[in-house]
C-alpha cells in the first residue's frame, strides 16, 4: 500500500491574516518594505533578456507591483489575498509568475511552489520575495527574554522564517530548473519598540500563529520587552534598529534550451592539472 503524503503544518491562521491585511488598508499601510521589493523586483525583470506574455502575481498586497510590471509583460493577472492555498492556474498558462512578500505566511509553501512550477510554460519564471532569515530578530529575541524573566515562560510571538539554504531546496523539490536565491537585508530604525510594533500592525504582519497566546499580554512584560530591546539594540542615540530580510527567489520551468550540468565523469580536463599549470 502506497505511504499517504504527509501533510503540511498548519502553522497561520489565514483568516486573521486576511483580517490583519484589511484593518491595515483601513488604518492607512506602511508599505515602505513593499515598495523597495516592488521597484527591485521591476529592477530585476529588466535584466532578464526575453519578454514576457502572460504574467500572473501572487497574492501581493496591493497593486502596486502589478503597476510596476506593466510595459514589462504584455498582461499581469492578480490572484488576490485568500484564506486557501489554492492558485487554480491551469496548466502550463504562464510564462511569468511573480510575488511580493506574501509567501511567508504561506502554510504549505511547497504546494504553492509546485502548483506555480506546473502553471508555468517551459522557460518561464519565477520571481518572488518574501520575508525570511534574521526578519525581526531583535523583536524575538527581546519578548522570549521579558517573558521568562516576567511570566517564566515562552509564547509563540514571531513567525518562522525560512532561510536561504531552505528556500533553494524548495525550489529544487519544486522542479524549477537553475534556482537562485540572495537577499536583501533591510534595517530600519524606531523610536522604540513600541512604534516598530504599530508599524508591523500598519503592515498586517502581526501575529497569525495558529498557536498564539490567545490572551492580551501583561503590561509587566511588554514594558520590560521594550527596556530589553533598548538595551541591546539601540543604537548610541537611543533609536532602536529592526532587521527584515527580503529572500529572493527565482526559478525556471526546465526547457532543453537551458544549461544542463556535466555527467559525473564526463570532464575533458583534469583540475589537477590546471591547478598545477597555475602554480608554475
Amino acid at each position: 500500500m502506497a505511504p499517504t503524503p504527509a501533510t503540511a503544518p498548519i502553522l497561520f491562521d489565514r483568516a486573521l491574516l486576511g483580517a490583519r491585511l484589511a484593518r491595515a488598508r483601513r488604518e492607512g499601510a506602511v508599505t515602505f518594505l513593499l515598495e523597495r521589493a516592488t521597484e527591485d523586483m521591476a529592477d530585476r525583470l529588466q535584466a532578464v533578456s526575453r519578454s514576457f506574455s502572460s504574467g500572473v502575481d501572487v497574492w501581493t498586497p496591493g497593486d502596486g507591483l502589478a503597476d510596476a510590471l506593466r510595459g514589462r509583460v504584455t498582461s499581469v493577472d492578480e490572484i488576490g489575498f485568500a484564506e486557501a492555498e489554492s492558485l487554480g492556474l491551469p496548466p502550463e498558462s504562464r510564462d511569468l509568475a511573480v510575488s511580493a512578500l506574501a509567501f511567508q505566511f504561506v502554510n504549505d509553501l511547497p504546494g504553492v511552489l509546485a502548483q506555480i512550477r506546473r502553471a508555468l510554460k517551459p522557460d518561464g519564471l519565477l520571481l518572488a520575495a518574501m520575508l525570511g532569515g534574521d526578519t525581526l530578530t531583535e523583536l524575538r529575541q527581546s519578548f522570549a527574554a521579558a517573558e521568562v524573566e516576567c511570566e517564566g515562560g515562552l509564547s509563540p510571538r514571531v513567525a518562522p522564517f525560512a532561510d536561504l539554504r531552505d528556500i533553494g531546496a524548495l525550489l529544487q523539490r519544486a522542479g524549477f530548473a537553475l534556482p537562485v536565491t540572495d537577499v536583501d537585508r533591510v534595517v530600519v530604525r524606531y523610536a522604540s519598540a513600541f512604534a516598530l510594533m504599530a508599524d508591523l500592525r500598519r503592515m498586517g504582519a502581526t501575529n497569525v500563529l495558529r498557536e498564539r497566546r490567545h490572551t492580551p499580554t501583561r503590561r509587566a512584560t511588554m514594558l520590560r520587552m521594550a527596556q530589553i530591546y533598548g538595551e541591546r539594540f539601540a543604537d548610541p542615540d537611543g533609536r532602536i534598529r529592526a532587521t527584515f530580510d527580503i529572500v529572493w527567489l527565482s526559478g525556471w520551468a526546465p526547457h532543453d534550451s537551458q544549461p544542463k550540468p556535466l555527467r559525473p565523469g564526463s570532464a575533458k580536463a583534469s583540475l589537477e592539472a590546471a591547478v598545477k599549470q597555475v602554480k608554475r
